[in-house]
């Protein structure tokens, strides 16, 4: 069945124009390479972080209480961290040998050994710990509290709590700006994007996506300097410009967008989203083209991608009874 999503896309240019689309499906660029049985059971996955240093693929198995390791040159299980009570977040830090997972069952941190897979500390992270950043210049990471609408800092190095700063709304993803050296979190109900001054804790800028509804999901394209945030509330993703601070344009995607990953090799972007629409873009130097967009696999709402072999990595929660980590490549490239 065709997926058609009636949309209004705001392009905000110069003249501020605004031009209505209708969304309809557009063939997926992509071929499957292989279906990985993961360990667990059919319940809910969530965010994925690549170590492109190891190979390893960090996955939260949120509905099992674990994060797996999966090692993407040999396709293969590696082994599980449980005791991760509703893991959300994961991100790995090749530089400290740490992988972080943010356990919302317990509204905590959990610290991780990359190389015994044990984990070492666990750190109070709010109300409702979801993404999480690492600063590497002030060697502090930053957790999104959803329920608490703050974002705590954390001391790498002593793992300890150093900051809480108030959003005073609800924190979607939390990113780090290498070049800028600034933390930049998607937060809803003020539909805007928070930038934090790490050196400091404090927030030094509020932008506003207008058109965009409860900013959630939250990447940055460190090198072409831009940031995109996926809009849960009305199945759209803003492009913001890091240069000047500003918003450049609103695109449809599938409804309820949560994960993007960006091969930043391709200059593609890819918005998974809860509705198991998968939306494909081609990045340019004046904006977003759409390579593809449809229904990918119910609730596949998180993606990976590998920037060196360009392969995609999509956890599904249930394939014929089993969670399984579906590896696709694009079907356009050579």
């Amino acid at each position: 069945m065709k997926v058609k999503i009636l949309l209004c896309i705001v392009f905000i240019s110069i003249t501020l124009g605004t031009a209505c689309a209708d969304a309809q499906e557009i063939k997926l660029p992509l071929k499957q390479v292989l279906d990985v049985p993961l360990t667990g059971n059919a319940t809910r996955l969530d965010y994925q972080s690549l170590d492109t240093q190891s190979g390893r693929l960090y996955i939260a198995h949120l509905g099992d209480d674990m994060m797996t390791v999966f090692d993407v040159k040999t396709q293969k299980i590696v082994g599980d961290v449980k005791g991760l009570k509703h893991v959300h977040g994961v991100l790995a830090v090749p530089e400290l040998h740490r992988v972080y997972a943010s356990a919302t069952g317990t509204n905590e941190l959990a610290v991780i050994d990359d190389q015994t897979l044990q984990i070492i500390a666990r750190v109070p992270a709010g109300e409702y710990p979801d993404g999480i950043a690492y600063a590497s210049k002030e060697k502090k990471l930053y957790v999104s509290d959803l329920h608490g609408k703050t974002d705590t800092a954390i001391d790498a190095v002593t793992n300890k709590v150093v900051a809480t700063i108030e959003l005073e709304a609800p924190a979607g993803n939390t990113q780090y700006d290498a070049e800028t050296n600034r933390i930049f979190v998607a937060v809803h109900k003020l539909n805007a994007i928070i930038e934090i001054d790490p050196t400091i804790d404090k927030i030094v800028g509020t932008y506003p996506l207008a058109g965009c509804q409860d900013a959630h999901g939250l990447l940055i394209d460190g090198v072409n300097r831009f940031a995109f945030a996926a809009c849960e509330g009305n199945a759209t993703m803003a492009m913001f410009d890091l240069k000047t601070k500003k918003l450049l344009a609103i695109y449809p995607v599938g409804d309820d967008p949560d994960v993007l990953a960006f091969d930043t090799q391709l200059k593609r972007l890819y918005v998974s989203a809860e509705s198991g629409v998968v939306t494909i873009f081609d990045e340019r130097s004046n904006g977003l083209e759409t390579a593809g967009r449809g229904f990918f696999a119910a609730n596949a709402h998180t993606v990976a991608v590998d920037s060196t072999t360009h392969r995609v990595y999509l956890p599904l929660e249930d394939v014929k009874g089993k969670p399984v980590i579906r590896i696709m490549i694009p079907s356009d490239r050579n």
